[in-house]
């Protein structure tokens, strides 16, 4: 089941690894490398394809003539490096961020990210060796095989000519170092993804200071389907870890990610590197002096190193949240890559320019990466003065020279508690239920248990300053040819001007939400973020703008629509309070629907309470309700795609793969408003949403559990990904058996930790270094249908990066993508059938002061052109049952697809009385 390039690194010549995953030594066995969409892959247009653009690409490439590979001159300097520079190679992967800010911590210095592909030869040579700009490389994880010259790009040759500079590889850098020297990568005996092992080491130099062995404390987390066979190891490469036993243990017990013991009895640790001792090169490099064929065949390779360059590779992911032990690991690192320079290197500039490195982190237009690190600021700290907040200063300015458009804000609270005006519904259909409620939105938090949500906002066409947004993307979806679109915007007198706009919809709303100037001091005394601006819905589709490939389908509604409200109420529930806001221009005094809409609140108090109704049009009697509704995918279909996906994953492609389908049914004559109203109840929420969009022929009615991202006015990012689910017990001793089955799950463990991962890499890319952190980790949170496994992610956004900035680096959100997000998006756009449309995007507002709250569309009904489509699907890993991922997709449609039904074939007098 393995494979062999050359028998030892001496044989090798790079004009062969340029092409190697075409080598005719590779075994059948050897995982394929998978087809991308469209053909595409990761070269230059100079090939004949075009290059995947991605929105970190933030360099000036340098140039060279000639090589300096290896000339380097070995004169010692006199003091050790006080910050190491990094270079950290991307091999397209979703945890790269993890690491950046682990080395952003250790190094005192943030490292350079770079892209597999994104260097040449010559350029990378020029900076390692003319410039002298970098002290180590670090090659991050990635999907796919290093037999496979597209997963690897340039990090093979870095591994083999590169003898001179310390490297660490992670999981496919770790595979990458064995396979340039000739070991083999094979399929491992299982698949391992978000679950941990208990590791044992010899000590060397790269585990200075960590336990080994079993119940030792040092476990770590393992995202990996391949591994080198230890048998296949050349001379050159010495076994420096593996794991202590076959099993896995879940993270629940975990102590603080330091140490874990979850008290069971494990199997003895087993004989293993028998007779070995330690020794040191004549650099000063630890080895291993076992032969790694004596590693017992129940015990995985989980770390190797050169003898004789200070090459070190890692199976596991010390970057993980879960990993014990992982800062001091790449601490460990940059303690070697210090002792290396101090003996070998030749003159190492006694005043070494930080600002060198920084120059080279240029941002490109979406500037999501900071700008240069002063030399007070280098260690794990902010720069409260670069980070305060709009309201220290009293009139905010425009980061552009565009058109801008000075917004004045007034409002007031009103003097009745939401209980005395009979609950949110009664407030939303009394000021906007009438018309069907045309133009409407509600972001509505209906379950507010356990702190869950706090503030609801409702309102409708109103103000001068109101207007709708539209955007379809063009039918080139691929976003290296096209990013563009037709933006349609209706005005508050029924004017439509269309447009079409070559740098995508997040680049116009961007731009929009930079051409507001505002006075901070308007909204102090609000206890909420949300002051007017743009709501309403991005698709899923709009992901070309965010790094993928490329669209297979194409979404009937609009892929974003979003109204610019100038005039809403606001309710606090956790203190009962209503508040009514309106934006005004510059050349606007006065406030009128402030005094109308308090008016009728306050007409509301002085009338007897009754449950909130919809005097919309109801369901005729004669129409009879419709049989169900009808799933895109047969149950056969649906286990046949996940028994792919799991192919998938076995061949190292992705570590997960959350796999969706959609049910449809005719509704035709529904009032949409009262089946929103029917799931708030049925299914109460705390990111649920209603949108109604009349020249869309589009309503959506939410009941979303899930936050996808939000962006307070302290520029705190926090992102609230579930990943495991099950259903509620019928009775109180059986709801409780299911929730603890959930919560000491490895299966639902293992998932939350992948896409906890991926959302502390999105929140890395754009906050700042050591502040991402995890408050709570796989707790479980109850609804009325299900218990869902919940975690919590946050981070200090960087004052350079705007609030569209963050959205784009992290959407769609992880939770439905799998992870690395790219390639699972790929191969699920392989997979799918139809675009997913509204669904797996995101709901929300857009302040126009830079805040954000945007859910993830779940539990979701979107009826368009009489037709209600719902959603749905779940994490596909390599211990899914595919019976059971059936049955959870269908579980989380049984809250809106009863809905639905029983709205339809309920009377219209029993809709009146809701």
């Amino acid at each position: 089941m393995g494979f062999s390039l050359f028998s030892s690194s001496a044989e090798i010549s790079f004009s062969c690894l340029d092409n190697v995953s075409q080598s005719k030594n590779l075994s059948q066995d050897v995982p394929k490398a998978f087809s991308r969409i469209g053909g595409l892959s990761r070269k230059g247009k100079e090939d004949g394809v075009v290059k995947k653009v991605f929105v970190s690409s933030h360099f000036v490439p340098g140039h060279l003539e000639g090589s300096y590979v290896g000339k380097k001159q070995l004169n010692e300097p006199s003091t050790k490096l006080e910050f190491v520079r990094t270079l950290l190679i991307d091999n397209y992967d979703s945890y790269t961020y993890n690491i950046y800010h682990e080395l952003s911590v250790i190094n005192g210095l943030p490292p350079v990210v770079i892209r597999n592909d994104e260097w040449s030869w010559e350029e990378v040579c020029h900076y390692l060796y003319e410039e002298k700009a970098f002290d180590n490389i670090v090659i991050s994880p990635g999907p796919g095989s290093p037999s496979c010259a597209a997963d690897i790009g340039i990090c093979l040759r870095l591994l083999l000519e590169c003898r001179d500079i310390p490297i660490l590889g992670v999981c496919l850098g770790h595979q990458a170092l064995g396979y340039v020297h000739g070991a083999q990568v094979i399929h491992a005996p299982e698949p391992i993804h978000g679950r941990l092992s208990d590791i044992e080491h010899n000590d060397c130099g790269l585990f200075h200071g960590i336990p080994s062995g079993q119940n030792s404390g040092f476990k770590v987390v393992r995202y990996h389907s391949l591994v080198i066979d230890p048998d296949s190891l050349p001379r050159e490469l010495i076994p420096i870890a593996w794991t202590s036993s076959h099993e896995t243990r879940p993270f629940l017990g975990i102590q603080n990610f330091d140490s874990y013991s979850d008290g069971s009895e494990r199997r003895a640790c087993p004989e293993i590197f028998a007779e070995s001792l330690s020794t040191k090169s004549e650099n000063g490099l630890q080895w291993h002096s076992s032969n790694s064929q004596e590693v017992q065949t129940e015990n995985i390779l989980m770390g190797i190193m050169h003898c004789s360059r200070p090459h070190y590779g890692l199976q596991f992911h010390p970057e993980s949240v879960a990993t014990c032990h992982g800062r001091q690991i790449f601490k460990n690192f940059a303690d070697i890559t210090k002792d290396y320079w101090f003996r070998f290197r030749s003159s190492l500039d006694s005043k070494r320019n930080v600002q060198y490195s920084a120059c080279m982190q240029v941002p490109n237009i979406t500037r999501l990466f900071q700008d240069a690190v002063s030399s007070k600021h280098l260690v794990n700290g902010f720069d409260d003065q670069k980070h305060a907040n709009a309201s220290l200063s009293k009139l905010t300015k425009p980061s552009h020279l565009g058109h801008t458009r000075f917004l004045k804000l007034k409002w007031r609270k009103v003097e009745c508690s939401v209980n005395q005006l009979g609950g949110a519904g009664n407030i939303f259909c009394e000021l906007f239920g009438d018309h069907t409620a045309r133009n409407t939105f509600w972001l509505d938090s209906s379950s507010t248990e356990m702190s869950r949500a706090r503030f609801s906002f409702m309102g409708g066409k109103g103000g001068s300053l109101w207007r709708q947004v539209t955007f379809r993307m063009s039918n080139k979806s691929d976003m290296a040819f096209n990013l563009g679109g037709l933006l349609s915007i209706e005005d508050a007198e029924g004017s439509i001007k269309s447009t079409y706009i070559e740098d995508g919809f997040f680049n116009f709303l961007n731009q929009e939400l930079h051409s507001f100037r505002y006075d901070a001091t308007d909204y102090e005394g609000l206890p909420f973020d949300f002051y007017g601006g743009y709501i309403g819905y991005i698709g899923y589709d709009l992901k070309v703008e965010c790094g993928a490939s490329s669209n297979c389908h194409k979404s009937s509604p609009p892929d974003a629509c979003l109204f610019f409200t100038d005039n809403l109420v606001a309710i606090d529930h956790h203190m009962g309070d209503v508040y009514v806001l309106s934006i005004l221009d510059e050349n606007t005094s006065m406030a009128p629907w402030l005094d109308d809409v308090e008016q009728k609140l306050l007409n509301m108090k002085l009338r007897p309470l009754k449950k909130s109704s919809s005097p919309a049009s109801r369901v005729s009697s004669e129409n009879s309700p419709r049989e169900g509704f009808a799933a895109e995918k047969s149950r056969e279909q649906y286990i046949r795609d996940i028994e792919r996906c799991q192919k998938f994953i076995k061949n190292g492609e992705s570590y997960e793969l959350c796999l969706t389908t959609q049910m449809k049914t005719r509704v035709e004559e529904i009032d949409p408003l009262g089946l929103y109203l029917n799931l708030r109840e049925r299914n109460p929420a705390p990111y649920a949403a209603w949108l109604n969009f009349p020249k869309e022929d589009l309503c959506i009615c939410c009941s979303s559990p899930e936050r996808f991202l939000q962006l307070d006015k302290n520029g705190i990012l926090e992102a609230k990904p579930i990943k495991g689910t099950i259903a509620r017990g019928v009775s109180p001793e059986e709801d409780e058996l299911h929730k603890q089955q959930l919560q000491y799950s490895e299966k639902d463990q293992a998932e939350n930790l992948m896409i906890v991962d991926l959302l502390r890499n999105d929140l890395g890319r754009v906050c700042e270094p050591g502040s991402v952190h995890v408050p709570n980790l796989m707790e479980v949170e109850s609804y009325a249908t299900v218990h869902t496994m919940v975690s919590t992610i946050r981070g200090k956004k960087r004052s350079n990066v705007s609030a569209v900035d963050t959205v784009q680096a992290a959407f769609p959100g992880g939770s439905m993508t799998g992870a690395p997000k790219l390639r699972s998006m790929e191969i699920l756009d392989s997979l799918e059938m139809t675009s997913r449309g509204i669904y797996s995007g995101c709901i929300g507002y857009f302040s126009y002061n830079q805040t954000f709250d945007l859910n993830i569309v779940i539990r979701t009904i979107v009826i368009h052109k009489g037709e209600a489509s719902i959603g749905a699907g779940g994490a596909i890993t390599a211990l899914s049952n595919p019976n059971d991922e059936y049955e959870e997709m269908i579980l989380k449609t049984r809250a809106p697809t009863k809905a639905v039904m029983e709205y339809q074939s309920s009377s219209p007098d029993d809709h009146s009385s809701k």
